[in-house]
């Protein structure tokens, strides 16, 4: 069966009523390869998002496929009837995964999840509730698309390449914001709660979307969303510009471009200029930051059909940066 023609995996988008907003930031999520935290109370939807974000994923070119494949037949479970991996990697640990779970670890050093979701999604759940350490192990492979492996013997490298999906609660009890519930917790407890994920690893999230309870009529509503399929076609196309654009090179979406790439693909229209440095200035973007919000706006401009990165375009990336867990 062709790569393109593979049955779609996971939740369709249509069947979760209302947050529209999350479902846009998803779609922009595929289409780019972006990385994503949502944060909204329990039972808000944001794990059926997550699993629904595999039914707008891509597929996997031949050589990403063969990449996945190589990880899955070195860590012994590729199953003995799939020769070849062709559907991106889903993987979701729990937050009780140690640190050699995550990245990977033993006397011979086997890949951990985050090489397992190698082109795929790395879902963590209760983010928070992950160990500082296990968290903070993640910024070094965000960044260089590789985790390195040290032991006496000698070392070794593995893919890492994948999209950070993850979910958490606004406060410890889950209701801060909530206009139906009450929050319990004090402002220190929400502040220690907040501060169990760095500064440096939310500087490495690409997109922030918040996640609320969905009303009543929404929920009862006829009113359906798009299908996942449509949705997918959006995503295949702008993935296919993307593909042309770095043709001859090792990147494969927006997501994987440093800050040289940048400066020479996120070219904008004058009009956005003066909202580019007014968003720097008032929400004190770091230059990591700011690169990815135009990587973000260039994945918008790529869904649209544009060229350049008009003012629309930055200003719902610019949307995407959050401002109330930092």
């Amino acid at each position: 069966m062709p790569f393109t023609d593979l049955p779609i995996e996971g939740s369709d988008l249509s069947s979760i009523r209302g947050q529209e907003h999350a479902k846009r930031a998803l779609e922009v999520a595929a289409a780019g390869a972006h990385n994503v935290l949502m944060t909204g109370p329990p039972g808000s939807g944001k794990t059926l998002l997550a699993r629904a974000l595999r039914s707008i994923l891509p597929p996997m070119t031949p050589e990403e496929s063969l990449e996945t494949t190589k990880i899955y037949s070195i860590s012994g479970l590729l199953p003995s009837d799939t020769p070849v991996l062709a559907s991106r990697p889903y993987r979701s640990p729990h937050h009780t995964i140690s640190h050699a779970g995550l990245v990977g670890g033993g006397r011979i050093p086997r890949p951990g999840e985050i090489s397992l979701s190698h082109r795929g999604v790395l879902f963590l759940d209760e983010l928070p509730e992950f160990g500082h350490q296990v968290l903070e192990t993640l910024r070094q492979p965000i960044e260089d698309k590789v985790v390195t492996i040290s032991r006496a013997s000698g070392s070794i490298t593995y893919p890492a390449n994948f999209m950070l999906i993850g979910a958490m609660n606004p406060c410890v009890c889950g209701n801060l914001g909530n206009p139906r519930k009450a929050c319990s917790c004090t402002p220190s407890m929400v502040s220690r709660y907040r501060k169990r994920i760095s500064g440096p690893l939310l500087d490495r999230i690409d997109i922030f979307v918040d996640v609320p309870q969905v009303d009543y009529e929404k929920l009862a509503g006829d009113v359906t969303g798009e299908p996942s399929t449509t949705v997918r076609e959006r995503v295949n196309e702008a993935r296919s510009v993307q593909r042309r654009r770095f043709s001859g090179t090792s990147f494969q979406a927006n997501a994987d471009m440093g800050p040289s790439e940048v400066w020479k693909f996120c070219t904008m229209e004058e009009a956005a200029h003066g909202l580019a440095k007014a968003a720097m200035e008032k929400m004190n973007l770091s230059a990591r930051a700011f690169h990815r919000t135009l990587k973000i706006a260039r994945t918008i401009a790529d869904l649209a059909g544009a060229e350049e990165i008009g003012v629309a375009h930055l200003a719902e990336a610019i949307q995407y940066r959050q401002r109330s867990v930092d």
